[in-house]
């Protein structure tokens, strides 16, 4: 059999497995947040269900031991692979005090880990990109060896934290990767109306950085780009902007009906890119995958799952006084 993708990568068989059963993780912890949520026991789920791929391909291609992370709201496939553990994330949906996030105070998808050097998001979009960038000019005035790496939606690459950011980043040549999941979708508007651009890379030239759209369905491609745009930082090379472009397969969130704006023919049509399956068929051909490996991952993240929902459920809220903690001087 000739060399493999991922083996051209650098990138082994356990590896590639790894990547598949994050990914995996990440769907169901997904599909399971929907269900607790129309059973009225959590208040809100912001999907990563069709970003899977790009998520953990860039994680991967990260050092994992300290580089720091500043993610979006979608990007459960990101911290998962950097650390975050099922129980945290339903802990943080059932809005509990061991919640490691933010202690049960903050809606999910405001991820923030200091351990795994997950660093807290706020909720305005595209936030997180000034503080990447100034993350990356910390590291970079005190001769630290890390990388920052921010990601944002191609809605919020039209705001202006993301222009500043970027250009500061490009002035300063500082170890910055910023990944737009491009998902089609701002919410309600699409792509089309969003930018007079052909694609969210081509901003890069304007501020001095490579850019790079990959196609986000495939892990090994957005971990390839992702690769080299860290090389390049670690190098003193200067940032990189990377786009990964797939499909957003749920609502906006838990509060959307994507009916008003989208039809079933178009979404059912982007699930046969759905990267759960076509990265599957990639491994099954590889001879890395079988279908009794595909049903044990399948179990093992089934028990997982149900472990950290039914551990969250059972686990108790923060005190009323808590809500005064960090507020005001102790």
């Amino acid at each position: 059999m000739a060399e493999n993708r991922h083996q051209a990568l650098g990138l082994s068989d356990e590896m590639v497995l790894e990547m598949y059963e994050m990914m995996l993780l990440a769907r169901r912890i997904d599909e399971r947040m929907w269900l607790l949520n129309r059973a009225g026991k959590i208040p809100f789920v912001i999907s990563c269900q069709g970003q899977e791929a790009a998520q953990v391909g860039a994680a991967f291609a990260l050092d994992r031991t300290k580089d720091y992370i500043l993610p979006y709201y979608r990007d459960l496939g990101v911290v998962l692979t950097f650390g975050m553990t099922a129980r945290d994330i339903m802990l943080s949906g059932f809005a509990k005090a061991e919640d490691p996030n933010s202690g049960g105070r903050q809606m999910p998808g405001h991820f923030g880990q200091k351990k795994n050097r997950i660093v807290t998001g706020s909720s305005p979009v595209t936030t997180q990109v000034p503080h990447a960038v100034g993350i990356a000019l910390a590291g970079k005035m005190e001769g630290k060896d890390f990388v920052a790496f921010t990601t944002f939606g191609e809605g919020s690459s039209n705001q202006g934290d993301f222009h500043e950011g970027a250009n500061f980043a490009g002035v300063h040549k500082l170890p910055v990767i910023f990944m737009c999941e491009n998902n089609k979708y701002a919410i309600s508007v699409p792509i089309e109306k969003q930018l007079a651009c052909e694609k969210v890379s081509d901003r890069a030239i304007g501020y001095g950085m490579p850019g790079v759209t990959v196609d986000g369905n495939d892990p090994l491609a957005v971990y390839e780009a992702v690769k080299a745009a860290a090389d390049r930082a670690r190098k003193g090379e200067g940032p990189s902007l990377v786009e990964t472009v797939s499909y957003r397969l749920t609502p906006h969130s838990s509060d959307d009906d994507d009916r008003a704006y989208r039809s079933r023919e178009e979404v059912e049509e982007a699930k046969k890119q759905d990267a759960l399956v076509t990265f599957a068929a990639y491994l099954e051909e590889a001879g890395i995958l079988t279908e009794e490996k595909k049903a044990e991952l399948e179990k093992k993240v089934a028990v997982t799952v149900n472990e950290a929902t039914e551990y969250a459920e059972d686990a108790p809220y923060a005190d009323p006084e808590d809500a005064f903690k960090y507020v005001y001087a102790e």
